[in-house]
């Protein structure tokens, strides 16, 4: 079962994926902080919406928090030229980075390394402190995809990263909100394809900190919510770290794949200021 946020007629709402169709729930205009798995599954369904007449907006549109997690691939940390850590690194975005899964990235004047970081999204279901790592799959709501657009020349101004983060509009997330019985994620791979050609590809298998080692982290220190949204890490691949350097330009049009979740499609477009 997988459930998409979209516009329809100017009107935000909620519906259940159904092949080509959508069917909406009734009064659930959105996945965020006030969304269980108990008002997914008990809402009314309405009369199915063809996809191809929807918007489909970010999964989680105004998630009360966005963590990001990075370096939680071997490979990744290997090119970074980083060691090893047993805590993970993270960070923050915000609602204002998000975009759909078919919207366009924006790239800012101010920037000329925008670099791709395909990723799975882990999306909360239920409000947590101090949560023991065996019993994480209680407050997991679904899995979407996502890919955590950096600037990296803005990255790297500092040690702390959120300024080459957070830039709004950059951050696809979609393209629905898959159940966890229905995909096996330790089966699941991932990759991200720019312009035809496969630039990142692992098994989420790969993941150094695994899905509930990081709700057990994260909710040691704040009290994790629904709707809250943790991005689990890029595989190796990135265009900062090739030889030559390899960043998306205006026209350029990035794919993120994830067995049995789902795809992003996403042109990047200049920004005209």
């Amino acid at each position: 079962m997988a459930y998409a946020s979209f516009s329809h007629q100017g009107v935000r709402a909620v519906g259940e994926v159904d092949g080509d169709q959508l069917h909406p729930l009734q009064g659930v205009n959105e996945i965020g902080h006030a969304t269980t798995r108990d008002v997914l599954d008990s809402a009314q369904r309405l009369q199915a919406i063809a996809l191809a007449d929807v918007i489909l907006l970010p999964v989680v549109p105004n998630p009360g928090r966005i963590f990001c997690i990075g370096l939680n691939y071997k490979a990744h940390i290997e090119e970074t030229k980083r060691e090893d850590s047993d805590y993970p690194v993270m960070f923050p975005k915000f609602a204002s980075s998000l975009i759909g899964a078919n919207d366009d990235i924006i790239l800012p004047p101010e920037s000329t390394q925008l670099d791709y970081e395909g990723e799975l999204a882990v999306i909360i279901g239920k409000e947590g402190r101090r949560v023991a790592e065996e019993d994480a799959d209680e407050y997991l709501l679904g899995y979407c995809v996502s890919n955590d657009v950096t600037m990296r020349d803005y990255q790297y101004k500092t040690h702390q990263w959120m300024q080459g983060k957070a830039w709004d509009k950059s951050t696809p997330l979609g393209p629905y909100l898959v159940m966890p019985d229905e995909v096996d994620i330790t089966r699941s791979g991932i990759r991200t394809i720019l312009n035809g050609v496969t630039v990142q590809e692992s098994g989420l298998s790969m993941l150094i900190f695994s899905i509930p080692r990081l709700i057990a982290t994260i909710s040691e220190f704040t009290t994790i919510q629904p709707g809250d949204v943790i991005l689990t890490g890029t595989p190796g691949g990135v265009g900062f770290r090739r030889e030559p350097q390899l960043f998306m330009r205006d026209g350029d049009v990035v794919r993120v794949e994830i067995d049995g979740v789902g795809a992003l499609t996403n042109t990047v477009r200049a920004e005209s200021v």
